[in-house]
């Protein structure tokens, strides 16, 4: 699909679903990807203010996650544009994707569309280190040390203080007292923005249902990586999820199809192809996510430079890849 035709999509959507359309893709390729971040915010300003002002904005999106917190601002930004705000979702929205899904007055999922749980992983300074990375440390999952103390209470059967507060301790001896308040905040703090994110609606939600959604998203009925198709989001988890026409579900999958070539998801970045067998040298620049409107696109670029080593040392690997500026950049 050329860029010509990504805008003639992107026009069909808007017409069929009467809303602006944005698109939003957070890259996963392999070795070259991007997550979700506060520097999208920026961009999105520039976007909605070249819509606006519209009744309906419908996000497209797809990301495998990112940072918790700029759902929220997000959100609250495209919401001060609009009345009604909805997400469009042919394929992938998990972590920090389903929390902006859970700011949206209407979730429309295609086939493929997939959420995801909203309980995160945190590290820090003081999470137990990685044997096999002497600088790494280990994501502790939030979910995972509730789960650990509910094992020990419902599962073993422990009910006495002191047996659970010795349960505890076991714990604190494997992952540092910090790590866990690190958490525990995270634990709140994940709630507290599931619940700010319902709450936006236009029709908002009772404070029953906002409960059941978010304990459905977090320590109720799945691990982390489960993935939760359409079905499961609106019967399971209650969210209110809307399928697609044939049309719409159509243009929607061709469009993302077209970005999943355009940023290559379905092949690793594999430096070492492009240089030449007689370079030494090579700058490179390529796109790591998008965000795209029938107005303008912006692209998440990384530059940097591939140096071929020719006289070959220990401990000198033979390929060097320096990312020199990485970063969004209008490109239309």
């Amino acid at each position: 699909m050329t860029a010509t035709n990504k805008i003639e999509a992107i026009t069909l959507l808007e017409e069929k679903l009467k809303a602006s359309l944005i698109c939003y893709l957070a890259g996963d390729r392999e070795n070259l990807g991007t997550r979700i971040a506060p520097d999208v915010i920026r961009v999105f300003y520039r976007h909605l203010q070249k819509c606006a002002p519209c009744e309906k904005v419908v996000l497209f999106l797809y990301t495998r996650g990112g940072d918790i917190l700029t759902p929220f601002r997000l959100v609250s930004l495209i919401r001060e544009y609009c009345r009604y705000f909805a997400v469009l979702i042919p394929f992938r929205a998990y972590s920090a994707g389903t929390l902006i899904s859970l700011g949206a007055d209407e979730i429309m999922m295609g086939k493929l569309g997939e959420l995801s749980p909203i309980d995160p992983s945190v590290a820090n300074a003081f999470n137990p280190l990685d044997s096999s990375h002497a600088s790494a440390r280990i994501p502790v999952s939030v979910e995972d040390v509730s789960a650990y103390i509910s094992l020990a209470a419902e599962m073993v059967g422990l009910k006495q203080e002191e047996s659970l507060t010795a349960a505890f301790l076991r714990l604190a001896r494997v992952v540092h007292p910090l790590a866990l308040g690190n958490v525990y905040r995270n634990y709140v703090l994940i709630r507290s923005l599931g619940r700010k994110m319902l709450e936006m609606h236009a029709r908002r939600p009772s404070p029953q249902l906002v409960d059941e959604i978010i304990a459905n998203l977090t320590e109720k009925l799945y691990a982390h990586n489960f993935m939760i198709p359409r079905s499961e989001a609106k019967n399971s988890i209650k969210l209110n999820v809307r399928e697609l026409s044939p049309e719409v579900e159509e243009t929607a999958w061709s469009l993302y199809e077209s970005y999943e070539t355009d940023l290559k998801l379905l092949e690793p970045f594999n430096p070492a192809l492009l240089l030449q067998e007689h370079e030494q040298q090579l700058d490179f620049e390529a796109a790591g996510g998008i965000i795209e409107s029938a107005a303008r696109q912006d692209a998440f670029m990384f530059e940097g430079r591939v140096t071929r080593h020719l006289r070959q040392e220990r401990d000198v690997p033979p390929l060097n890849v320096e990312i020199m500026r990485q970063g969004w950049k209008n490109t239309r």
